[in-house]
Order: C-alpha cells, then structure tokens, then sequence
C-alpha cells in the first residue's frame, strides 16, 4: 500500500467568539466592513458580496466569496456569539484574516479550529 501526503491545498479555519459586544453583532455595515479587513489583510480578491440583517438588535448573516474562496459570519447578538468561517486556497493568509477579524470584533473567549483541505 502507498500512502502520498502531499500538501494542503487550502486552509479551513472555524472560529467561534463568546462574549461579544451585541452592538458590534447587530450591525451589518460594520460586519461587512470587518470582513472585508479580514480579506484584505489576506491579501485575498474579493468577487462578491452579500449581507443580511434580520432586524433591529437581531443578527447578521454574511459572506465574501473570494478568488481564493470564501470568508463567512453569522452573528447571534442576543447571545454575544458569532461563528465564522474563513476558507482560503492559493497565496492568501488565513491567519492575517483570522487575526483581524479577532481584533475588530471584541470578544471574551475564542474557539479556534483549522483544517488543512486538500487531494
């Protein structure tokens, strides 16, 4: 039997943040402003965009959809949560985006996971 590792075509990062500000949380402009931070200090190319707001002091849900793939938050602002998905292949830093988005949206505690993608 042969086994080949080769290595990962993209990083798949899943953050979970505890103890966020609710204002931060139920704010869609500036929830579209932290992500696009996040995917320019990727170094990553945005192509499209999108953003929903479920109401006054409700959540966000969004995404970037990037060259090198994607960037996405749902916000739960009741609950000071937010649960994030960073997926990014080629040349862009995940971690510098990761990083980012960590220091814009005040959080109390972080869960972080990363998964190396590949074939």
């Amino acid at each position: 039997m042969h086994v080949s590792i080769s290595p990962p075509k993209g990083q798949h990062v899943l953050a979970d943040l505890y103890g966020c500000d609710a204002q931060q949380l139920a704010n869609p402009e500036w929830i579209a402003d932290c992500l696009l931070l996040a995917a320019q200090a990727a170094g990553a190319t945005v192509l499209n965009s999108h953003f929903h707001h479920f109401g006054e002091q409700q959540g966000v849900t969004g995404v970037l959809l990037l060259m090198e793939s994607h960037i996405s938050i749902h916000t739960w602002p009741e609950h000071g949560y937010a649960a994030i998905d960073l997926f990014m292949c080629g040349q862009a830093q995940v971690d510098a985006a990761l990083c980012s988005l960590i220091s814009k949206i005040t959080s109390k505690e972080q869960s972080i996971q990363l998964i190396e993608r590949g074939f």
